[in-house]
């Protein structure tokens, strides 16, 4: 079975750590290409080649501001993945609540064997 092309698909582009961190930096608000390359103190080959790479799926935007190129983060892009990283929201809070409860049983029976 043949692989999707990262630049297909959102959730492959945000596979990869540096894109992720990348829409992190950007989540702060718009940022042109050096002031990324100074902030995470990556060449400025790898800022744009990743940037190409989220700005094709749809995850950045690209607008100009005299002559440097500004990015940030597409929020209804980044919505899909929110939407779908959201239906597992209950998963997780059920298995939080089961540790507390675990945790307070433990909790329960290290004071009531202090006691004896």
């Amino acid at each position: 079975m043949a692989r999707t092309k990262t630049t297909s698909d959102p959730f492959n582009a945000i596979a990869e750590p540096k894109r992720r961190a990348l829409i992190e930096n950007l989540a702060g608000g718009a940022l042109t290409v050096n002031e990324i390359v100074g902030r995470m103190g990556w060449n400025q080959p790898v800022v744009s080649k990743h940037l190409g790479v989220l700005k094709q799926v749809g995850l950045v935007l690209e607008s100009k501001q005299g002559r440097f190129r500004v990015y940030r983060v597409n929020p209804e892009q980044l919505k899909l993945i929110h939407d779908w990283v959201h239906q597992f929201e209950g998963y997780w809070s059920q298995q939080l609540d089961q540790l507390g409860e675990y945790l307070d049983t433990i909790q329960s029976k290290e004071i009531s064997d202090d006691n004896e």
